[in-house]
This record gives structure tokens, C-alpha cells and sequence, in this order.
């Protein structure tokens, strides 16, 4: 009989209550940690809690900078939490007990959730061809977990996207077709993504790392309160069926891989140019799954007065376009030198890139710049010209096809990356490549 006592005991949990005069209005952060949405903001940036909603689960608590958040007891749960701290035996038992459960609890969550969803990015009807090649590494990721690759449409008349997500891989696209979200604005959009993932319930979510797409993947992730890895540089599934997501940490010191274990969807955003373009098939045909939401005036706050597109003049550089580039870093010394590289990618038929460090030295613009906080690029032929090989920079051209670097300085780690490697002066070796370009041409 006491054994059968000790297991209808349960643990009080309490529920959160505000210390007066602690709160300092940090940002409501509890309330971005509540998990039952038990908290809201009052006008001074306090938290109201309802008692109602609240499971007591202390993270709350746990995030507040101040220590102005505490679990309130009643008098007959502290009474219960008394007589269990005699009984270490029979606490310890509890605890493992609703452990179990809570873990049994997020397992049955998490198997509700399916299919790798990808955001198609899109503006004034035309797609960021990032959209496309996240199909490609989430058709890699589909079939490694056996479920469907799916994508998100989402704009005025835009359903020919639907069609050209199948060209790419998509079985199935979820399409929001609305003139109300002609143009992109963050909380519209926010509120049609989460929709779609609140009833339809995606393993994983991946956006591309796009001015329009950091936006957004921020301010979904903060809604489904799931975790977000930003600029990926590499995705793969592990044994258990995680999604691991790669990316430069600490400066770009080291690789990180991180996991959402107990959350989803799972998200990530992944540069332009990072992944392969997988091979388009118009024989591919899928099931396009149309969805309307109700948009109203708070979420059409912001209005969209014009879209200006990026500069395009003819002394205009798109790097992340160029098959051939020839990148320059501190070893050119000073701005006047990058004017051999421009000859080079001139024969070549290519266009010239910098690193951080030429850029910061203001010899060559930041529309130039390739590495972790530049552009991300993946041309046929990357020649690196005195770049010594930071990993933030190799993150950016690391996906070329073929990659010649050219250095005085035979351990520099660019040499670690290369295709071909060559030990020796710039200034002589990329003058002589252009005249043995310039010969071979003239015998043709």
C-alpha cells in the first residue's frame, strides 16, 4: 500500500509569479521562453502571467537577467514538497518518473512532423535561384528520411513557381496566392509560413540566407519558438534522423554542427551559390496545394512604395554570376597592383574578387568582397592571387570547381584548398600567365 501511495504523488510544479520592483523591461524575453504562451507584456514592459496557462516549467525564470521572475507555491504544495524532501528515495522515483513522461511527451510531438519543406524566395514574380538550389540539397534530405520534399509559394499570381519548384525536385507545393502579398512584408509572410507549418507540421524548414530571407526566418522561427541555424554551409541527416547543421562559428574559426533535438521544424538559411543548382526536368509534375489567409490591417502596416533593384551599369561586378575569377588579397600591397588581375580576368574572360583585407584597405569595393562576410561564390575557375586563405574566406569560394592559388608562402592554408598550387611572387607569375593566354590566343 505505500508503494502504490508513493506512485499517485506527484511533484508540485508550481506556477511563475513576478517579483515587484525587480523587472527591468529587458525585452521580454520570458515571454519568448513561455511554452504554453502564458506570459504577455504590459505597457512598462512587465510580464503578466496567467496563472491559468502556466505549467510551471521554470524557463522563465531561468532566462530572466534580473531574478525578477520566481515559481510561487501554495501552502498545501509546499507542504507536499516538504514531506517528499524526508523521502530522497521517493523524490528521486517521482522525478524520474515525469522525466519519462516528458521525454515520451516530445517524442509522440516530434513524430507528427514531416517532410522537408523549402521556401521559394521571390520578387515582383521573378525567384532567387537559392530557392532552387535548396531543393536540391532538400531532395538529398528527403530521401535519406524517406518523406517528401515540399515547397512554399507564396505571392500574387505565382503559382508558374509551384510548376518550376517540380522542375527542381518538389513533390508537392504548398501555394498562398493572394494580392495582398504582392510584395514582401515581414509579418504577412511570417503569419502565411507559420500557418502553413502550424497545420501541415514540416520536419524541416529551410530558407535562403537572402536579405528578404534572413528576415524571415528569424521572425518565423521566433513564432513556432523552434531553433534557427543561420548560413549553413553544409546539411546532412545522422542516425537518429536529426537534421545537422553546419556552419562557421566563433569568427569563423571553427565549423560548428548544431542539432534541434526537441523542437520543429527544424530550420536553416543557406547562402546563394553554397549548394549545387540541381539539374532542371520539366517532365516533373507534382500536387499543388492552395491555402488562403486572412490578412488584416495591423499586418499591412508597412507599405511598399517602390522596389529599387541592385545597380546593373556596365562598371557593374556580380561576382556571384562570374565562371572565372581572379581574387586579389594583402599580398597585391596596394590598389594600383589589382590591375594585373584585372588583365588576367580580362583575357580570361572573368571578373576580379578581393578578400576581407583588400577590401577593408579600400583597394577594391565591397560588392567584391568573397568570403564569410562577403559573397559566397562557386565559378568553374577561382584563381587566388596572395591570399593567404583565412577560413572566413574559404567558407565563400571553398565550392569552386577548380581552385589555383598563388603565393610567395609555401604553408599558407589557401594551399590546403587548391586544386593546383603555385609557390612564387605574384607580381611575376600572373603577368606571365596573361602573356602565355595572349600567345596561345594569337596562334589560334
Amino acid at each position: 500500500m505505500k508503494e502504490e501511495k508513493k506512485k499517485k504523488v506527484k511533484k508540485p510544479r508550481g506556477v511563475a509569479q513576478l517579483i515587484p520592483g525587480k523587472c527591468i523591461a529587458c525585452g521580454a524575453r520570458c515571454e519568448a521562453s513561455c511554452p504554453k504562451e502564458a506570459i504577455t507584456m504590459n505597457d512598462k514592459g512587465e510580464p503578466i502571467i496567467d496563472v491559468k496557462k502556466c505549467i510551471g516549467c521554470n524557463k522563465c525564470v531561468k532566462v530572466c537577467p534580473s531574478e525578477a521572475l520566481e515559481i510561487y507555491y501554495t501552502p498545501e504544495e509546499l507542504k507536499i514538497l516538504a514531506e517528499l524532501e524526508k523521502d530522497k528515495e521517493a523524490l528521486a522515483e517521482i522525478e524520474a518518473e515525469e522525466m519519462d513522461e516528458e521525454e515520451a511527451r516530445i517524442a509522440a510531438k516530434l513524430k507528427e512532423y514531416k517532410d522537408v519543406w523549402v521556401f521559394v524566395e521571390q520578387t515582383e514574380g521573378e525567384p532567387a535561384t537559392v530557392s532552387w538550389e535548396l531543393l536540391g540539397v532538400g531532395d538529398r534530405l528527403a530521401q535519406a528520411l524517406g518523406v517528401k520534399l515540399c515547397s512554399i509559394v507564396i505571392g500574387s499570381k505565382v503559382e508558374a513557381l509551384c510548376k518550376e519548384s517540380f522542375a527542381y525536385g518538389a513533390a508537392l507545393s504548398y501555394l498562398v496566392d493572394d494580392p495582398k502579398f504582392l510584395n514582401y512584408r515581414t509579418e504577412a509572410y511570417r503569419d502565411a509560413v507559420c500557418h502553413l507549418a502550424d497545420k501541415y507540421k514540416p520536419q524541416i524548414l529551410l530558407i535562403g540566407a537572402t536579405g528578404l530571407g534572413r528576415d524571415l526566418a528569424g521572425a518565423v522561427a521566433t513564432k513556432l519558438a523552434t531553433g534557427l541555424t543561420a548560413d549553413c554551409t553544409g546539411l546532412d541527416i545522422d542516425d537518429h534522423g536529426f537534421l545537422l547543421q553546419t556552419r562557421p562559428a566563433f569568427g569563423g574559426n571553427i565549423m560548428a554542427t548544431i542539432v534541434t533535438e526537441r523542437h520543429r521544424p527544424q530550420m536553416a538559411s543557406v547562402r546563394p551559390h553554397v549548394m549545387p543548382l540541381p539539374e532542371r526536368d520539366t517532365s516533373r509534375t507534382g500536387k499543388i496545394i492552395r491555402e488562403t489567409l486572412k490578412v488584416g490591417r495591423k499586418d499591412l502596416a508597412v507599405k511598399v512604395l517602390e522596389i529599387i533593384h541592385d545597380a546593373k551599369g556596365k562598371d557593374a561586378v556580380d561576382v556571384t554570376a562570374a565562371e572565372i575569377i581572379v581574387a586579389g588579397g594583402a599580398g597585391l600591397q596596394a590598389q594600383e597592383n589589382f590591375s594585373i588581375l584585372q588583365e588576367l580576368a580580362a583575357e580570361l574572360g572573368g571578373v576580379v574578387g578581393a578578400s576581407r583585407r583588400a577590401v577593408d584597405a579600400c583597394w577594391m569595393p565591397a560588392e567584391c568582397q568573397i568570403g564569410q562576410t562577403g559573397k559566397t561564390v562557386g565559378p568553374k575557375i577561382y584563381i587566388a592571387c596572395g591570399i593567404s586563405g583565412a577560413i572566413q574566406h574559404l567558407v565563400g569560394m571553398q565550392g569552386s570547381d577548380v581552385i589555383i592559388a598563388i603565393n610567395n608562402d609555401k604553408h599558407a592554408p589557401i594551399f590546403e584548398v587548391a586544386t593546383y598550387g603555385i609557390v612564387g611572387d605574384v607580381f611575376k607569375i600572373v603577368p606571365a600567365i596573361t602573356r602565355r593566354i595572349r600567345e596561345l590566343r594569337a596562334q589560334k
